[in-house]
């Protein structure tokens, strides 16, 4: 799964590609079961996931919730306290390399994860111009 060039999303279980670049770990939890050298790790933003609350809420029932679940990510993402983490992707983004979302999701497509890509987008294109 790829949504630019410069942002690759690959789940933790997967082999570390050599274009991964940095290597950043957005769940609030370690990987079950995939040890710190397998996976490769270069940093771990927990403050970029949902709150506990909402993954809770949206995990009860995805399909109806998704809608309502990415709006509330967003604001989130958009808090004050994500602040931090937010810009350290966006400078990991800055520095040129490619930047891969690493997540332990099952189906990462239904995941927090697209929206963070797509936040991140956003947020790259309101700097630039």
């Amino acid at each position: 799964m790829s949504a630019t060039s410069a942002v690759r999303v690959r789940r933790a279980y997967d082999p570390v590609e050599d274009d991964d670049g940095a290597r950043v770990l957005v769940d609030r939890l370690w990987p079950r079961g995939v040890s710190r050298e397998r996976a490769a790790i270069d940093v771990w933003l927990k403050d970029v996931t949902p709150s506990d609350e909402l993954r809770s809420w949206y995990h009860h029932d995805r399909e109806a919730r998704h809608d309502a679940f990415v709006e509330r990510y967003r604001a989130e993402l958009d808090d004050a306290s994500r602040t931090e983490g937010v810009d350290r992707l966006l400078s990991l983004l800055r520095e040129g390399g490619p930047v891969t979302l690493v997540t332990a999701a099952k189906d990462v497509a239904d995941s927090h994860v697209p929206v963070l890509v797509d936040h991140l987008e956003q947020m790259r294109k309101r700097t630039a111009g």
